[in-house]
């Protein structure tokens, strides 16, 4: 068992713990260890667009190698548990690593085997997920190939990653079935938890109306529970455990997996120890509420807000500061106030684009437009403005 150290060290290598690595470098540290096992990073709020055939997959990947800030050490290796009390992270291969002040940012499990079925269902007869890179094309092969029928796309309960992503693709589905003339012909139902498709009420007017024009049938308060592959149907469950099921038929199936924190952060004494396992973080300022040298963000941690790369884009700059305030010895001053973005695109030309904070008050980046309508620029924006800030500024430290 070897044993290396670092000032910082880094857990996850993605959108999260790329932007803080070339954040604190930018700021003088040297010492920046990242962990992050994999060759490819992904731009994954692009996978909606592929699954809706409106963007090809090899442009929402490249090389890890690619986007690993200069002078970040890093460890291609994945992270197996930590111990906060000895200060150390240990990898799958035995290796140790102490650090001073450890940043958790390793993102979120898919927890496919949580739905009955759903594994051995994917990637064939029409079911699929965008929560895939390689599934997200063949949501487009299914989509596009139906003429008639029913659709089901379903969103499950529990904190998800880009909350909006299950019910985008809803949109995009029925948008195209239009513009083919076949829309008439297919039955679409979307399938969500929540008691409204969105939290914030006016919002969710808007996407009660665009549901509406489609034709989509809205199953709230609801959770596809088991999938049929065999006989083509979908068991949805209505209100909480121990709600009446009943079955649905489907031609075409899109579900989002329900998502949990990976399982050796469940493990872990950062846990919050309830079932979805977060890091256990003040949400203001992303310090471990035990663990003082400990910091967390992105879609690990434990703040009660929605799990986009826009929460990121803000966390990142409040969790640098506050590593800098904890390593001098003073106060921890940077507050994150829960701003998050959820773009959700309503057709192949139009987005809604929702922000807001903890307290679900509307926070608009673009005040000239009406915040809870779909805008044309809105599309223009997520399609080619959002990826390029997304590679070029904020994975670099400078957004």
């Amino acid at each position: 068992m070897t044993t290396a150290k670092h000032k910082i060290v880094i857990v996850g290598g993605g959108t999260a713990g790329i932007s803080v690595a070339a954040r604190l470098l930018r700021t003088g540290h040297s010492d920046v260890a990242v962990i992050e096992p994999s060759d490819v990073h992904f731009y994954q709020p692009l996978w909606t667009l592929v699954g809706g055939g409106q963007a090809k997959a090899s442009t929402t990947a490249r090389p890890e190698a690619s986007v690993m800030p200069k002078g970040a050490t890093w460890i291609k290796k994945a992270a197996a548990s930590v111990d906060p009390d000895n200060n150390t992270v240990s990898c799958t291969d035995g290796t140790d690593y102490e650090y001073d002040v450890l940043v958790v940012c390793p993102g979120i499990q898919l927890d496919w085997d949580r739905t009955e079925g759903l594994s051995e269902a994917l990637g064939k007869d029409g079911v699929s997920s965008n929560y895939r890179f390689d599934l997200a094309p063949k949501t487009w092969e299914f989509i596009s190939g139906l003429r008639s029928g029913t659709a089901v796309f379903g969103m499950p309960s529990g904190p998800i990653k880009c909350a909006g992503a299950p019910q985008k693709i809803a949109y995009l589905a029925a948008d195209y079935w239009r513009s083919q003339g076949v829309l008439g012909n297919i039955d679409v139902h979307l399938v969500v938890p929540t008691p409204r498709l969105f939290g914030i009420p006016a919002i969710a007017d808007s996407l009660d109306t665009i549901a509406a024009d489609y034709g989509i049938t809205v199953h709230t308060a609801s959770e596809v529970t088991s999938v049929d592959a065999a006989a083509h149907k979908v068991g949805v469950t209505s209100g909480a455990e121990g709600g009446t099921e009943s079955m649905l038929a489907y031609d075409v199936l899109h579900l989002a997996p329900r998502q949990s924190a990976p399982d050796w952060i469940k493990a872990s004494p950062l846990s919050t120890g309830d079932t979805g396992g977060y890091v256990e973080i003040d949400k203001h300022t992303m310090q471990h509420v035990r663990y003082p040298n400990v910091f967390s963000l992105g879609d690990a941690g434990s703040s009660p807000n929605s799990k986009t790369g826009a929460a990121i884009r803000k966390q990142a700059p409040v969790v640098v500061e506050n590593i800098e305030a904890h390593l001098a010895g003073r106060p921890l001053t940077a507050t994150y106030d829960g701003y998050g973005s959820c773009p959700i695109v309503t057709s192949a030309h139009d987005m809604l684009l929702a922000e807001f904070d903890y307290d679900l008050n509307v926070t608009p980046s673009f005040p000239l437009l009406d915040p809870v309508k779909p805008h044309r620029a809105y599309w223009y924006l997520k399609k080619h403005g959002l990826p390029f800030m997304y590679w070029n500024l904020m994975l670099k430290g400078l957004a």
